[in-house]
């Protein structure tokens, strides 16, 4: 079992890619690839750029790493109650040439914030739009409080009601 994660983020301390790294080690026998959206930084989408440029290969490395995947485990940022910038232009790239995008991929989608809505905002965006390009998202969990409830030394959630709560999820995930 193969799965590929990302969080949704391009910062180089991203918590979302943290809380996705952690999920991956909670999945038994599986080989684990994370992905960081800084290797896949494109120019900003515009119909007038694809003009240009067409179909733009990172673009189609992204979607071949996406297809290499038995399961995706994605953490998305939120910026202002929506995708970050990075997530959303590879979404927009990826899109114009596959419009299902995370190709039936069964998926565990998480969010985590410094705040206490845990990037709920994101969760319930994402949970309504991804599906319509190729989402299979099989299970939600949201991180409250990252700093409050992950210990960033250790790496690993320091809240057991939450930790008991992914690792719940991970062990029921369904294929």
């Amino acid at each position: 079992m193969k799965i590929i994660a990302f969080g949704g983020s391009n910062s180089s301390t991203s918590i979302n890619k943290m809380l996705a790294t952690y999920a991956t080690g909670l999945f038994e026998k599986a080989e684990v690839e994370i992905l960081d959206l800084n290797d896949y930084e494109m120019p900003l989408f515009s119909v007038d750029r694809e003009k240009v440029i067409g179909q733009h290969e990172i673009a189609k490395k992204f979607l071949a790493k996406l297809a290499e995947a038995d399961i995706l485990v994605i953490s998305l940022a939120e910026n202002n109650g929506i995708y970050s910038v990075a997530f959303k232009n590879i979404y927009d790239w990826c899109s114009r040439i596959e419009n299902e995008v995370f190709q039936q991929k069964p998926m565990l989608l998480m969010a985590t914030s410094p705040g206490g809505r845990g990037g709920k905002g994101v969760l319930e965006f994402a949970n309504g739009n991804l599906p319509r390009h190729g989402g299979n998202i099989k299970a939600l969990f949201s991180l409250p409080s990252f700093y409050t409830n992950f210990d960033v030394e250790k790496r690993i959630i320091s809240n057991p009601e939450y930790d008991n709560q992914l690792k719940e999820i991970v062990k029921n995930f369904p294929l």
